[in-house]
């Protein structure tokens, strides 16, 4: 299973091609029933088990849009294009998942897929208070 993520078969282009399609139409942060990369989940720590929860998000690509100053005169450096952010895609996406999910903690992310707009990371998240997990 790795090794067809990693080598992107035909199969699988065409299969994440038509489900993205339907990804772009759901929610930012949406919850789902199981791991699209279930290898990369498993070395992560996601377990089908009762209090772990995996979040799918979007994540708008490109740099940050830093607002343009209104007031006072034009500075030579602005500092409105070329800006970046301090936080990676994948921990805006971690954030965005907790703020939603405020009761569970972030255990780990992964990388599932961009395209001209977006990328798409799934979030493994964990109820450290559910008694599945307690052990």
């Amino acid at each position: 299973m790795a090794n067809q993520w990693r080598e992107k078969t035909p199969e699988l282009k065409e299969w994440l091609r038509l489900s993205v399609v339907g990804w772009r139409k759901e929610p930012v942060v949406k919850r789902i029933p199981c791991p699209t990369r279930l290898d990369r989940a498993r070395r992560l720590g996601y377990k089908a088990k009762q209090g772990i929860v995996l979040v799918r998000v979007r994540v708008r690509r490109g740099g940050a849009k830093k607002p343009r100053p209104i007031s006072g005169r034009r500075q030579k450096a602005m500092g409105v294009s070329k800006f970046t952010r301090s936080l990676s895609l994948q921990r805006i996406a971690e954030k965005r998942a907790n703020r939603k999910y405020v009761n569970l903690t972030i255990l780990d992310s992964y990388y599932l897929y961009s395209d001209g707009i977006h990328h798409w990371y799934e979030v493994i998240l964990a109820d450290k208070s559910h008694p599945a997990l307690a052990e």
